[in-house]
């Protein structure tokens, strides 16, 4: 479970998202930090015991959380710090472009749990959805089947949809819905609440078991 006191200092950063006050609050960070990073130890742990891919690679749970500072260069947002938290484990580290585990902590009930792909690469995206098209049968087995439906009710989601079919395909290929989409990626969002139970990895763990063939078809295809 995560503790009270570092959703606790997430809401206080997004309302003083300042270095000033980060400098004058750095030891509730670094306690938050280590909370964070405790926490995604375990998801780790959780999610090796159900993908081999995983659990062979070797992840360190540092390198999989990513910093707390904004590349705030060509944005026209410029808060120096995200109000989040943020885990992305995969096969491949954290900068790789596989599919991955994903866990975005937010205060305000603003949690979220997933995995897959959100803005694959024009390559990544081809590789994506060439394999499903060749492999439509498995795809829709996945992304429709029952327990998929069940945990996710939105099905699998896209950061972005094409208006038109995308090079290579007409409108009458059965899985033009899916390949219209941008990326390909599972959601659930989870409340504060939810976060300081003492079921919430157990329950992660379940989405994350239901998005594991999702995650697999997806890495096959690069």
């Amino acid at each position: 479970m995560i503790q009270p006191s570092t959703l606790s200092f997430l809401k206080k950063l997004k309302a003083n998202n300042n270095k000033p006050w980060f400098d004058a609050n750095r030891a509730l960070y670094e306690s938050a930090k280590a909370d964070f990073l405790q926490f995604t130890s375990k998801l780790l742990a959780g999610i090796s015991a159900i993908d081999k891919d995983i659990a062979s690679a070797g992840l360190d749970p540092k390198k999989c959380i990513s910093r707390i500072n904004r590349d705030v260069r060509f944005s026209k947002n410029k808060d120096p710090y995200k109000s989040n938290f943020f885990a992305l484990i995969n096969k491949g580290g954290k900068k790789s472009n596989c599919a991955a585990y994903y866990f975005q902590l937010e205060a305000g009930n603003n949690s979220f749990v997933g995995g897959g792909v959100y803005m694959p690469m024009p390559p990544d995206l081809y590789a994506f959805r060439q394999e499903i098209d060749y492999n439509f049968a498995e795809w829709k087995s996945i992304v429709q089947g029952k327990s998929f439906k069940k945990t996710f009710p939105e099905g699998v989601q896209a950061p972005d949809v094409l208006s038109r079919p995308p090079k290579g395909y007409d409108e009458n290929n059965p899985a033009l819905a899916y390949l219209k989409m941008k990326g390909f990626y599972t959601f659930n969002s989870y409340s504060d609440k939810d976060l300081q139970s003492p079921a919430c990895i157990k329950k992660m763990l379940a989405d994350y078991k239901i998005s594991l063939p999702l995650i697999q078809f997806l890495n096959r295809a690069i």
